[in-house]
Parts: structure tokens; C-alpha cells; sequence
């Protein structure tokens, strides 16, 4: 970091331009959820002296840069989170947002921090630095934590969008890259960091990177980062390794999803927060329509042949306009099935956690571009990857829990596409019935008339057993991914986790034949065809 020529400058004077640097930069556009068609998403913010939200970027006080960096990035207008969001941090505001992935919350964060860093200068009173390479330790003033590799690098590549033609300096840390070459990167200067938290651990241990100097924490998908696995990591860099206190630092909380217990723990790292709450669009709209079907164990691979087979996947090739994310519970799973649909003849490439960094951008690379529209992957890819052109998502095996299930959809559907989410369901995924319920019903999605009275029993058996532990309303009323905790029980009536499933039908020939076999193949093929055709009977409801 040159700190003497950084303090005689004035960091908020745009560098000059670039055009080599433009077009890598800004050459793809951006991508995201097409919020012209959504001008009534509902909003909710709760905590004390909310600041008022704004309608378009000129309303906010931001800097010459900042302003370039928005035109150059093709935002015409804010999304619904960063019109509440931006007047949250500008006003120096701790801040838990609910928003899903690919809503524009990545730039929601990054805007106001960099506009804050560009107005205040360089750190002061950096401790003395030796002057020989290989021994300097930075400084970064804002750090944004990610729970992957794939987002951590997201979330750079656009940090280094708008901190374009700034003397601010970007860098990003992961595991499963060379930690030799992160180090160099960093030897260079760094006063944005985004890394995963074990790797920032270790460049903690090794010397490299002091977090004295941090103005601004970022905890995105935070809801995982806080659970049994991310927990004693996070707890050790906010508290142990000499970042500033609360209310010397701004912490910021973003994720699809915000569970009580989750919110419940993460107050520990917040001061006098606002809650916001930003309708769901893609992951639960009308832009994604949610197939339930009843799949035995033993019939899950053949189901699956049929899926792809109707949407014309078999030897294709370079299908980039038309991919399927296959979603496992397992690494061991996702190998096996991949190995079991090349050797079928389908193009499909896998992604899971125990691959390496290379492995898992070659993987990426080849779904994107189309040259394996087939990708089966763990959780790993449930979390803010933005994958454009995702027409289909399957759920082979369901997740434990529906904040999971609503982030694996939401890898469909996206800027302003039509999107189909198939999730294969059976006796060992009772847990997720009445949660599944609740969200198809609150989309005004189609409800299979079994999985409503599944559902109902499954009320019935945790009401006897006074342990209602399923059938809690985890979503309010809009469609909100969560509401603020502190809030229920406040509202008039009480809390709204009482909310009944609707009942079944028990007339509909449905009930005792769930979606299966031929049932749903036939229909399916009837209305998506290959490369998922128009439909001839509208099931988008549009």
C-alpha cells in the first residue's frame, strides 16, 4: 500500500480511463432478475429511524466515480433492495437484508462502501510497515466474507467493476487456489478484501492481512455462514483477531434467507440494525413454475432419463440457451450420477466441494457455455452463483430444509426468463411436507393433492406429540424469504405461525396416483417438448 502518496491524494478524483480495462470489465453486461416487470415487489424495513428508500440513483449523495461505475455497468435504475438498502449503509446503519440471490444486493453493499471509502481517504495511522518484499502486512479497510470460492469470485469481479479509475485496490482470497500467488496479489495492495473464511484465516496466521482497519464487514449468505459448520470461523474473525468492535465498524447481513435461529445468532455481530425484507422474484414467482413428484428411491435415475429425454438432451452439444442443474445431497452422489449419465450418452459435467479450484472452474465453464448442458452438483452451487440461461433445475435429492430448497430454484428463472423447478419427493423427505406446502401455496403454485394430505398428517402427527416442529410459517405475508423475528407476536394477532395447510382434495384422481410414470412424462413432454418448447397449455399462468 503506498500510503505517503495515497494521503496526498484525493481518493474521490476519478484516474483516468482505460479501454482495455472497460472491456473486460463491462464488456458482459450484468445480469440479474429483470426488475421492470416487477415495480411492486414488497418491501419491509423494521428497526428504529429507518431512512427513507429512494426511486433512482441521482437522489443518493454519491461520488463522481460511483456515478460512472453505475453508467458504466448498464444500472438504468435501483432494484427494490438497493433502493432501501443504499439510504440503510450511506447512513452508516448496521443492516440484515433478506433478498434473494441475483436481486442486485451484491451492488446494493458494494456501491455505498466504496462511495464511503472514496469520501474518507486512506486509513490514518498505519502501523510502520518493513520495507523489504515478502514481509508486508495490509490493512483492508472493508471486508466482505463469502461461504464459497464461485461467489467470493463474483463478488470481486464486481467489486473491481465499481472501484474502476479509483485508487482503491480489490483482492480476494479462497481455498483451493495457491496461496503463494494470493500472497503476491496481496503484496500489491489491498483495501477491499473478499475471501471465504478459512482461507482468511490463514493469511491472518501467516502474517499477511491485519483486520485492525476494517470500517466495513460483509457477511453475504450469511444464514449459512452462520451455521454449525462457518460459526467458530466467523466468531474468531469479528471477535478474536482485532477487528474493530461494534459501533466502530458497519456490519451488513445478506441473504435469500433468514431463519429465526439464524437471526437470533447473528445479533451478536450487529448494532441497532434494520431489518429488510425484499419480496422473493425469482426463486418463488410466476417465473418459475415448481413440479412436486412422488419418486421412489429405486426409480429416481430412470425418472430422470425421462426428464432429460423430453427436453432433447441426450448427445447435445454446445446448448448454452437451454442447461439443467441437477441438484444431490452427496460428493459421492454426485459423482455416481454423473458417471451414470456420461456413460447414458448425456453431456454433464459435475460440481461438488472436494473438487479442485480448477476443477470446479472447468466444470463451470464448460456448463455455461453450453458444451455440457448437464450439471449435477452439491449445495456448493445453491449459494449466489449467477448462471444465466438455466432452464430447468432438479431436485434429485430434496434438501433437509425449505431455505435451501428456495436457494436451489432460484439458480432458474432469472432475468426475466421462464423457468420449471422439478424436485423428486418420497417417504424420506416427509420433513420438507408441510414447509413445501406452505411455499407452493403462497406462489400460487400448483399443489399436488397428495402432498397436501402428506402434509396434514404430518401436522397431525407433531400436534399430538406437542411438538409442533414443522407447519411454522417461515415466510410472510408478500413473499418475503423471512421476516424480522422481533417483530412477530407484535403484530396484531399474534404471531402468524399458525397458518393451516389447505386441505386435500380427496376426490382427485391425483391423490392416490401422485405425479409418476407416465402421468407426468406425458404431460411433461406435451408441454415442454425439446429444449423446453413454448408450452401449449400455459403453466406459467401468464
Amino acid at each position: 500500500m503506498q500510503r505517503n502518496e495515497d494521503e496526498e491524494e484525493d481518493w474521490s478524483r476519478p484516474l483516468p480511463r482505460d479501454e482495455r480495462v472497460e472491456r473486460q470489465l463491462f464488456g458482459q453486461g450484468h445480469t440479474g432478475i429483470n426488475f421492470e416487470k416487477y415495480e411492486d415487489i414488497p418491501v419491509e424495513a423494521t428497526g428504529e429511524d429507518c431512512p427513507t428508500q429512494i426511486n433512482n440513483f441521482i437522489e443518493m449523495p454519491l461520488t463522481e466515480l460511483v456515478c460512472f461505475n453505475i453508467e458504466m455497468a448498464g444500472y438504468k435504475n435501483p432494484t427494490p433492495v438497493q433502493k432501501h438498502a443504499m439510504p440503510i449503509i450511506l447512513n452508516k446503519r448496521d443492516l440484515m437484508a433478506c433478498a434473494q440471490t441475483g436481486s442486485g444486493k451484491t451492488a446494493a453493499f458494494l456501491m455505498p462502501i466504496l462511495n464511503q471509502i472514496f469520501e474518507e481517504g486512506p486509513p490514518k495511522n498505519l502501523p510502520t510497515q518493513p520495507r523489504y518484499p515478502g514481509r508486508m502486512k495490509q490493512f483492508p479497510m472493508a471486508l466482505v466474507l463469502s461461504p464459497t470460492r464461485e461467489l467470493a469470485c463474483q463478488i470481486y469481479d464486481e467489486a473491481c467493476k465499481f472501484s474502476y479509475r479509483s485508487r482503491v485496490r480489490p483482492c480476494v482470497v479462497y481455498g483451493g487456489a495457491d496461496p503463494v500467488q494470493q500472497m503476491k496479489d496481496l503484496d500489491r495492495g489491498c483495501h477491499l478484501l473478499v475471501a471465504t473464511p478459512g482461507r482468511l484465516v490463514d493469511m491472518i496466521e501467516r502474517g499477511k492481512l491485519s483486520l485492525e482497519m476494517v470500517k466495513y464487514l460483509v457477511l453475504d449468505e450469511a444464514d449459512r455462514m452462520l451455521d454449525m459448520g462457518f460459526e467458530p470461523q466467523i466468531r474468531r474473525i469479528v471477535l478474536e483477531d482485532n477487528m474493530p468492535p461494534l459501533g466502530k465498524r458497519q456490519t451488513l447481513m445478506f441473504s435469500a434467507t433468514f431463519p429465526k435461529k439464524v437471526q437470533e445468532l447473528a445479533r451478536n455481530f450487529l448494532s441497532n440494525y434494520i431489518f429488510l425484507a425484499v419480496g422473493r422474484v425469482g426463486s418463488t414467482s410466476e417465473n418459475i413454475t415448481q413440479k412436486v413428484v412422488w419418486v421412489d428411491e429405486h426409480d429416481k435415475r430412470s425418472f430422470l432419463l425421462d426428464l432429460l429425454n423430453a427436453a432433447g438432451l441426450k448427445n447435445a452439444m454446445n446448448s448454452r440457451d437451454s442447461l439443467t442443474l441437477t441438484f444431490v445431497e452427496t460428493k459421492k452422489g454426485a459423482d455416481a450420477l454423473e458417471q451414470f449419465l456420461s456413460k447414458e450418452g448425456y453431456p454433464v459435467t459435475s460440481i461438488h466441494g472436494d473438487r479442485s479450484q480448477k476443477e470446479r472452474e472447468e466444470a463451470l465453464w464448460s456448463f455455461r457455455t453450453g458444451r455440457t448442458p448437464i450439471m449435477v452438483a452439491t449445495a456448493v452451487a445453491a449459494r449466489g452463483l449467477d448462471i444465466p440461461n438455466v432452464k430447468h433445475v432438479i431436485n434429485f435429492d430434496l434438501p433437509s430444509d425449505v431455505e435451501e430448497y428456495v436457494h436451489r430454484i432460484g439458480r432458474t428463472g432469472r432475468v426475466g426468463n421462464l423457468g420449471l423447478a422439478t424436485s423428486f419427493f418420497n417417504e424420506k423427505n416427509r420433513n420438507m411436507a408441510v414447509d413445501l406446502v406452505e411455499l407452493i401455496t403462497e406462489t400460487r403454485q400448483e399443489l399436488p393433492d397428495w402432498l397436501a394430505a402428506l402434509a396434514k398428517e404430518v401436522q397431525v402427527e407433531h400436534r399430538s406429540n406437542n411438538q409442533r416442529k414443522y407447519g411454522g410459517r417461515r415466510y410472510g405475508a408478500g413473499g418475503f424469504g423471512s421476516r424480522d423475528y422481533r417483530q412477530i407476536g407484535r403484530e396484531r394477532g399474534g404471531s402468524n405461525a399458525n397458518r393451516s395447510v389447505p386441505p386435500p382434495n380427496f376426490t382427485s384422481p391425483n391423490f392416490a396416483t401422485p405425479y409418476t410414470g407416465n402421468h407426468f412424462m406425458n404431460t411433461y413432454r406435451s408441454n415442454y417438448g425439446g429444449n423446453y418448447a413454448a408450452p401449449a397449455t400455459d403453466w406459467w399462468g401468464n
